[in-house]
């Protein structure tokens, strides 16, 4: 069961495939990845929502990378949103980085501290 386990730390990241759909909550304290369909709320260290990703819910984490689409709230300490993602709901964030995008449909609040 871990061999793909970072054995000094025994993390692995939770990966949702591309054609895989999960209805259900996510919680962990590392990285999540998905690329194909959430229909929940996640909270992770990281997460990244790859191209053809979606998430349905709220998700709460230190890092975003949004190449998808995400339906619902964020607070994220920092954000990074690519081309051709997109987002309808409230970014809550402390550092926001965008890259091109025409996709966002969110209201941004900037956070006033520097909390999870």
């Amino acid at each position: 069961m871990l061999a793909f386990t970072n054995a000094d730390d025994k993390k692995s990241p939770t990966i949702i495939g591309a054609g895989c759909n999960l209805d259900g909550n996510i919680t962990t304290d590392h990285t999540v990845q998905i690329h194909g369909i959430v229909n929940g709320n996640i909270t992770a260290e990281t997460l990244v929502i790859g191209r053809g990703g979606i998430v349905n819910g709220d998700i709460k984490t230190q890092t975003l990378f949004l190449h998808g689409s995400l339906n619902g709230n964020a607070t994220v300490n920092v954000a990074n949103i690519f081309a051709n993602a997109e987002m309808v709901g409230t970014l809550t964030y402390n550092t926001l980085n965008i890259t091109s995008n025409t996709g966002l449909n969110c209201k941004l609040s900037k956070r006033k501290d520097d909390t999870k």
